[in-house]
């Protein structure tokens, strides 16, 4: 598996049922919350800060999305994207990268073309059957629960780097 990792540049991530745990709270109002994992931004910064780049592609959209990439400092995010091909495809034009550069987690159906066609799939443990099945690695945690960490850490060890990170934070 290190194999497929050592040269990833970039992580490309569902949000719903990958980022969070795949649950819609509306407010009375109609408004909609999310809920992400702290833990999962750690290892999106941690990614970033050794060059790895980070991407959404979500089938929904919603203004919390928009505040969670902002916040992480995501430039790269398709929301609305029901044919997640069309954006993957977008996202190699804008960045130059190639299939063998580029990771990708996902949870359902919509994110197999995807999946299929990168260097490294990934899929959080309560993925679809059918998604695990393709997926080159199932996280033990659960989406919106550890999942994405999971992964980066992963990308981070494949890559060669955990042992600057565990220095950096003294482990």
């Amino acid at each position: 598996m290190n194999e497929k990792l050592a040269d990833i540049r970039l992580l490309l991530l569902d949000v719903d049922g990958v980022m969070t745990d795949g649950g819609i709270i509306y407010d009375v109002n109609g408004v909609e919350t999310k809920v992400f994992n702290v833990k999962d931004g750690h290892g999106i910064k941690m990614l970033q800060r050794y060059g790895i780049e980070v991407g959404i592609i979500t089938g929904r959209t919603s203004p919390v999305v928009d505040f969670r990439a902002k916040e992480l400092g995501i430039e790269l995010l398709y929301q609305g994207a029901l044919k997640k091909l069309d954006s993957y495809l977008d996202v190699k034009q804008k960045t130059g990268l190639i299939d063998s550069q580029i990771a990708y987690m996902g949870d359902d159906v919509i994110d197999v073309p995807v999946m299929q066609r990168v260097i490294f799939s990934a899929a959080p443990a309560d993925a679809l059957v059918e998604v695990r099945n393709i997926a080159n690695y199932v996280t033990c945690l659960a989406g919106g629960r550890g999942a994405v960490r999971e992964v980066c850490d992963l990308i981070l060890k494949g890559r060669g780097l955990w042992d600057d990170v565990a220095t950096r934070y003294e482990l």
